[in-house]
């Protein structure tokens, strides 16, 4: 492996971004520049660090030895190049959406607002790039720290609860467990590096490596299995492009990264076999449970927001199954869950920005005065279902395939039933937009789309999740090359 500087500059990129945003308050137009700028600078660094990969480098750069055996390092592994990928895209995307959500709504502390969403593609960017467990701990902390001023960004009474609920859940649960669990690695293997087939040794007992893994998967709360899920509802209070990062960009897709990171590299199926029906048993109930709590919300962002912790554990379920074929689900299903859910937020801050509506019931109609965002809406929600022609077919194809051909048939029932729960709480959203009347006060006072680039954003990712459906070999390629399948 070659040290490549282009991996800290990748890093360095949206870093430097945010200090670009910051002096550029006095002017919007030039702020918003030097954003859109950034994330394709980004993305240009990205690009060739996944070519790399593809052709079989590994990408890495170590910045400092603070202790002995612990170094601040980076290594452009196959799933860390796509939660990059993904990262860097999306950032784009989300750019242009936020232009028009922000001017539209006229919201305050815009600068403030880019800044702390440039911090955090940076953040995330350290946890896909991370070496080892101590080099992801630090990034995933700071990605906790740097979406804090989002998720209050409103500043009123209610946002404030919303982050304390937030940063107290977050940061907790990283303390309490996740900290523990780096140490303990620490002192039974004597280093935190990520290696195929695990670090940890065979002789310890399936109890001990029962509750390492209770720890990790505990400790990384982004992961929003429950009980530690109450951080996702209570962080709606922020503005919709927020909501789209928190959910698609980086903060939950680095919690399911950085399970799936951890049961690949750091345990090993060969360590883990038999040992995880604990495991898919709380993902399976936090599926199921987080469904049915969608399926009584009316609020729209309430709804979407327990569809991903949902959603989120459909990858913590595949990953316990510990099949290849499941793996390869959980891989895809993190790019899939991305676009789809992106695209559903999208949708939900448009249809505020146009109507300023937050309710389920209140969409009546909408889809006649609004037909690309909820157009766009319908190709989310297939997804999330996991209908053709949308990427979500293809993940939840995968992980049916390897718990079948395990034999894992609770895991079986779980995904087909949630998968009936998923349409019984978006199909209606559809439903009601299509094909219901328009309450009166809409056709008194008629409304059309949210302005261009919410809906540019928005066409884009619905575009990118039917395209992704068609051509899904990158994920299952990358996926294949973490699992040394060929």
């Amino acid at each position: 492996m070659i040290a490549d500087p282009l991996v800290i500059v990748a890093l360095a990129v949206p870093a430097a971004g945010a200090l670009g945003i910051s002096l550029c308050d006095r002017n919007p137009n030039l702020r918003e520049a030097v954003t859109i700028a950034t994330a394709g600078a980004l993305l240009a660094c990205v690009i060739p660090l996944l070519l790399a990969v593809l052709e079989g480098g590994r990408p890495q750069a170590r910045l400092l030895e603070p202790i002995p055996g612990l170094p601040i390092a980076f290594l452009v592994e196959p799933l860390g190049a796509l939660f990059a990928l993904i990262a860097s895209v999306l950032w784009m995307v989300s750019s242009i959406y936020s232009i028009g959500y922000m001017r539209g709504n006229h919201e305050a502390h815009q600068t403030r607002f880019y800044s702390c969403f440039a911090l955090a593609i940076a953040a995330a960017i350290g946890i896909a790039f991370a070496a080892n467990l101590v080099t992801l701990f630090l990034f995933y902390e700071a990605l906790t720290l740097v979406t804090y001023p989002l998720v209050t960004h409103h500043g009123t009474d209610e946002a404030k609860r919303g982050g304390r609920v937030y940063l107290g859940l977050l940061l907790g649960t990283s303390v309490m467990f996740l900290l523990p669990a780096l140490v303990i690695t620490w002192d039974v293997a004597g280093t935190t590096d990520f290696r195929t087939g695990g670090i940890l040794p065979r002789d310890l007992s399936p109890a001990a490596l029962a509750a390492l893994l209770a720890l990790f998967v505990f400790g990384i709360g982004k992961a929003a299995l429950m009980p530690f899920h109450r951080w996702l509802p209570a962080a709606m209070v922020a503005p919709a492009p927020v909501s789209a990062l928190l959910h698609a960009v980086a903060v939950v897709k680095a919690g399911a990264f950085a399970v799936v990171k951890i049961i690949v590299y750091v345990f090993g199926f060969d360590a883990l076999s038999g040992g995880t029906d604990w495991l898919a048993a709380v993902a399976g109930f936090t599926i199921v449970a987080a469904s049915i709590v969608a399926l009584k919300a009316d609020n729209l962002k309430r709804r979407l927001a327990y569809s991903t912790v949902s959603q989120l554990s459909y990858v913590v379920l595949a990953a316990a199954v510990l099949a290849p074929l499941s793996l390869i689900g959980a891989v895809v299903h993190i790019a899939a869950h991305a676009l789809g859910k992106i695209t559903l937020f999208f949708a939900a801050g448009s249809i505020y920005t146009a109507t300023h509506k937050t309710e389920v019931s209140q969409l009546d109609g909408i889809g006649r005065r609004m037909p690309w965002t909820m157009g766009a809406f319908a190709v989310g929600a297939l997804s999330m279902i996991g209908l053709p022609p949308a990427v979500g077919f293809v993940s939840k194809w995968y992980m049916l395939s390897g718990a079948m051909a395990g034999a894992h048939w609770v895991v079986v029932a779980v995904i087909v039933a949630s998968t009936l729960l998923n349409a019984g709480y978006f199909l209606p959203v559809v439903h009601r937009a299509f094909f219901r009347a328009p309450p009166p006060e809409d056709r008194r006072h008629p409304h059309g789309e949210a302005p261009l680039p919410i809906v540019v954003a928005l066409v884009l990712t619905a575009g990118g999740t039917v395209a992704l459906f068609f051509a899904p070999d990158l994920p299952i390629a990358l996926a294949q090359q973490m699992l040394e399948l060929k």
